[in-house]
Order: C-alpha cells, then sequence, then structure tokens
C-alpha cells in the first residue's frame, strides 16, 4: 500500500499531474480515504470501477514537487442530453482528497485545473454527483436536476389505460454477455428524449449496470432482468433491472429493488410497473432513482401512499456560456441579453445575446443592457429546465434587471421534460 500523507505545510504549491493504470494502487488508496469504504469488501468494485476510468482525463494532486498525493479526481467524455440536443460533457468522477490534506486548497486546485482542461478538450459543460451537497457551488455548479425514490407496497393498484396492448415480457437472469447490447440499444433511444441522461459510451460503460459482484448485494439475490419486448422482433420498448430480497429468518415479507427501470412509452411502462408490483413473497418495491414526473407517480390509483424522498440530482457546470447556451433549445421562442458572473472561469462573465427556441438557438457577447442577472451556478440550475428562472428570482438569486424580462426568459428555458441524470457516474 502506498505511504501514507504526513500532512503538508499550508502554503505548498500545489501539484496537478495525470495519472495513468500503473497509479491505479495509489488512485484506489486516495478514494478508500476519501470514502471510507472497506477494502477487502469492495476490492472487486473498486477495481472494476477503476478499470472503467477513461485514464486520459485521471488526475493526481500533491502539495509539491516531492509531496506523496493528495487528491485525485477524473472526468469522463460524455454526451450529455440537453432540451432538444446533446452538447459534450466531462462527466467529473472519483473527486478525493486524503483526510489530512483537507481545507489546505486541494480541491480547489483540482476543480480549476479540471475547468480549465475540459474547454481544452471542447466540453461546453461538466457535470457531476455531489457527495455533499455545500461542496460544488462554489466551482459554479448548480443542481440541475432532482430525482426521487419511493417505497410501494405490494399489489398498488394502477390505473387502466384503455385500448392498448401490453407488451411481451421476458424474466431473466442478467447475463452481461446477452443483455448489454440489448439494453444498451434501448437506454440510448429512451434517454434522446430525457435531458440529463448521459450515453454509457465504450464496453466498459455498457456493462456497468449489469454488473453484480457478491459483495453489492447485501443479502438479496442474484440480478434479474424484466424485458419488454418489441413490436415484431424490434428492439426492446423498455426494461428494468432488479433483484429481491428477504429478511434473514422469513420467507416472505421481501423487498424487490429496482436499479434501473427503463421505459418508451407508457404502456410498457404500466406493463413494467404492473410485474414489479405483484411478486410472490415480496411485501414492497424499492423503486431505483426516478424523474419527478416518471409515469408511476400519475399511474398509482392511491399516490398518498408512497412517500417519496426528494434529493438534489445531477450537478451542472457550464464551462463555455455561448456555447451552452447555443447548443440546447427553447420551449419558447427567447430573446433576451443574460449578465453572467463566473469568477472561475473569466471568458464567461459578460453580457450575453441569447436567441432562440423549439430549433435553433445563437449566443454573442454583447454591450448591450442586461435583462437579467445572475451567477453562472443559477445559470446551470437552469439550463437542463429542471429549476425555473423565476423561482430562483423568487430566492433572490437571479435579478430581474427589466421590469418584465422574467418571465418570457423563465418560460422559454423551461422544458416539458423533468430531467435526471440514472446513472450516478
Amino acid at each position: 500500500m502506498p505511504d501514507a500523507p504526513t500532512g503538508p505545510a499550508r502554503n505548498s504549491a500545489h501539484v496537478l499531474r495525470p495519472l495513468s493504470r500503473d497509479d491505479i494502487p495509489q488512485f484506489l488508496d486516495i478514494d478508500q480515504w476519501a470514502f471510507a469504504y472497506d477494502t477487502t469488501e469492495k476490492a472487486v468494485s473498486a477495481r472494476n470501477f477503476a478499470d472503467g476510468m477513461d485514464w486520459d482525463h485521471v488526475h493526481g494532486v500533491s502539495t509539491g514537487p516531492d509531496a506523496p498525493l493528495a487528491g485525485v479526481y477524473g472526468w469522463l467524455p460524455f454526451l450529455l442530453t440537453v432540451p432538444g440536443g446533446r452538447l459534450p460533457c466531462a462527466g467529473v468522477t472519483a473527486v478525493g482528497v486524503h483526510p489530512l490534506y483537507r481545507r489546505q486548497g486541494c480541491l480547489r486546485a483540482m476543480m480549476q485545473h479540471h475547468l480549465a482542461d475540459a474547454a481544452g478538450a471542447g466540453r461546453p459543460v461538466s457535470a457531476l454527483f455531489a457527495a455533499e451537497p455545500a461542496i460544488y457551488g462554489r466551482f459554479g455548479y448548480g443542481a440541475a436536476s432532482m430525482s426521487m425514490r419511493m417505497t410501494i407496497g405490494r399489489g398498488a393498484a394502477l390505473r387502466e389505460l384503455p385500448g392498448t396492448h401490453e407488451p411481451r415480457l421476458r424474466m431473466e437472469l442478467v447475463d452481461p454477455d446477452r443483455h448489454a447490447e440489448e439494453l444498451a440499444e434501448c437506454f440510448e433511444s429512451w434517454r434522446s428524449r430525457r435531458p440529463g441522461t448521459v450515453d454509457r459510451y465504450g464496453a466498459p460503460h455498457r456493462v456497468a449496470p449489469l454488473l453484480d459482484p457478491p459483495e453489492s448485494r447485501h443479502g438479496a439475490e442474484t440480478l434479474r432482468v424484466l424485458v419488454a419486448e418489441g413490436r415484431d422482433g424490434g428492439p426492446a420498448r423498455g426494461y428494468a433491472l432488479f433483484r429481491r430480497k428477504l429478511p434473514e429468518d422469513s420467507y416472505d415479507g421481501g423487498t424487490v429493488l429496482i436499479r434501473e427501470l427503463v421505459a418508451h412509452d407508457p404502456v410498457t411502462a404500466r406493463a413494467l410497473w404492473r410485474t414489479l408490483l405483484d411478486m410472490d413473497l415480496m411485501d414492497s418495491v424499492s423503486t431505483c432513482r426516478l424523474a419527478l414526473d416518471d409515469p408511476i407517480v400519475h399511474l398509482l390509483v392511491d399516490s398518498r401512499a408512497p412517500k417519496p424522498t426528494v434529493k438534489d440530482n445531477l450537478w451542472l457546470r457550464i464551462v463555455d456560456v455561448p456555447a451552452a447556451l447555443a447548443g440546447r433549445r427553447y420551449a419558447a421562442p427567447i430573446d433576451t441579453v443574460l449578465e453572467v458572473r463566473d469568477e472561475l472561469v473569466g471568458a464567461n462573465t459578460g453580457r450575453w445575446h441569447l436567441r432562440g427556441g423549439p430549433l435553433d438557438a445563437s449566443c454573442t457577447r454583447t454591450q448591450a443592457p442586461a435583462d437579467l442577472a445572475m451567477d453562472v451556478r443559477e445559470l446551470a440550475s437552469a439550463y437542463l429546465g429542471g429549476h425555473s428562472l423565476a423561482v430562483l428570482a423568487a430566492a433572490g438569486l437571479v435579478e430581474e434587471l427589466v421590469p418584465g424580462a422574467l418571465a418570457p426568459a423563465a418560460t422559454a428555458m423551461g422544458w416539458p421534460v423533468a430531467p435526471i441524470s440514472t446513472w450516478c457516474f
């Protein structure tokens, strides 16, 4: 195991260096110190995670040229679904600092390095999942989507959908060799309409949702898949990855644990939920991350019975304001000037003339008076359509400089589909 850091002087200059697969032991050592997991129990999962990293974009930080590694981070070159399109995105992952180096600027050094790296790689946006909600706002990230989880009782009644024919379902043990491509194709088609989702590029990420190491089961069965087959032999219309777990001392009273559920249409969604909600020996279904507008919310006859838990989901950072704003579409015509503040990316600071609608958009620097003013963090929060500019203004975080400018801009930046990232990368 690598030598543990020994606590550097606070005035040491931070040094960033690229890491390679040869550095995996050091990388995992910092990751374990940062996230407090047992190295023996999670050895296989951690190694799989490291193998899935894009090692062209993994860096470590130390507090001087001869100091040991103090922190690590990486990013993955995703395509992010945005309203009306897709944009290259840097998906930040594995950000960790050794406990002895906390509060000494290591994270700031890594995030500043990342923003420059992402800009240089032509990534207009950066995204991440935050271990703690207070961490990343100071680096310009805004909570851009929310997700919910629910526990639903067995046999919960669902509303009927008249005049429809449910798809044929098949239920199987997960076999990555057999299911990876089929489910990846289904997921890619579904995510093209859901802002906040990212592509699973390359074989490691297509397979990642199907990995099932024994130490991750915690007493539950091996992973299963429920597939809604396509029409006339076409691509699958949806699927659910799940497992069941029984109490240690009982043959009933179990829980269906859903890892992921994708449905292309309402009929498929109802068929998948109906099956999962009526399994022998089970008392309840524990859902995966769901969008706030997931069909199950309205399919349930008794919508009060589940008690949703809602929390922040994807955090977004605008790396290149004009490219990001021109790269999405708008729910209504928009013609406004935004004044953006950005302490870390000076090129973003200034006034931007945004024009667009459902079919196209443009964003150019201007000297014209601004209609609205905001920090880049709030722009990121509103970017995917999950948070309204008007709501942010009501909280004092967006300023309406020209009376009447807020409502049309908020309407245009909204989107009919709630954003979510179902995959915590």
